[in-house]
C-alpha cells in the first residue's frame, strides 16, 4: 500500500496498484471542489467542475495534477473520463464521505 504515497518512492507495478497511486491525488481534489460549491454537496459537482478546478494549480495544491494525469498513461483513460468514473463512483457513496 505504500505504492499509492509518492513520497516512499515505490512504482507502481500492478493495474491495482497504478489506480490507487492515480486515484488518491484525484480524491482529494474532488473533496476539495465540493467544499469550495455553496451547498458542499458532491451532488452538485460536474466533471466538468473538477477539470476546471485542475487547471487552476492554486487550487488544492496538496492534489498533484502530474500524478492524476498518468491516468492516461498507467491506466489508459482519458483525463476527463477517468475524472468522470472518480467523481461518480465518490457521488455514490456520497452518504459515507460525508459531502
Amino acid at each position: 500500500m505504500k505504492v499509492h504515497n509518492e513520497a516512499h518512492g515505490i512504482p507502481p507495478e500492478t493495474l491495482l496498484e497504478k489506480a490507487l497511486f492515480v486515484t488518491d491525488p484525484l480524491t482529494g481534489l474532488i473533496v476539495a471542489a465540493t467544499l469550495v460549491l455553496p451547498s458542499k454537496k458532491i451532488a452538485d459537482l460536474s466533471t466538468e467542475n473538477v477539470l476546471n478546478r485542475f487547471k487552476e494549480k492554486a487550487f488544492a495544491r496538496g492534489a498533484n495534477r502530474e500524478i492524476i494525469k498518468k491516468c492516461e498513461e498507467l491506466l489508459n483513460l482519458k483525463l476527463e473520463e477517468f475524472v468522470k468514473i472518480g467523481l461518480e463512483a465518490m457521488q455514490k457513496i456520497a452518504a459515507q464521505l460525508g459531502l
